[in-house]
């Protein structure tokens, strides 16, 4: 199984839905808009790039 790809801050946003942080602590992030740029983490957060966690529309 391959590792699920990962976005650094200030890259635009491929697919709109909830993408978590990488450091383990479970911090969200909802992207509601695909095109959009991903934010910095959390303050006092040490992830340095977002997972998608949920997709806003799955695939059927």
């Amino acid at each position: 199984m391959s590792e699920k790809e990962s976005f650094r801050p200030g890259e635009i946003v491929p697919d709109s839905g909830i993408y978590e942080c990488n450091c383990g602590q479970h911090h969200h992030w909802s992207t509601d808009v695909k095109g959009h740029r991903f934010p910095p983490p959390s303050q006092g957060c040490s992830g340095n790039a977002w997972v998608l966690k949920d997709p806003a529309h799955p695939a059927t």
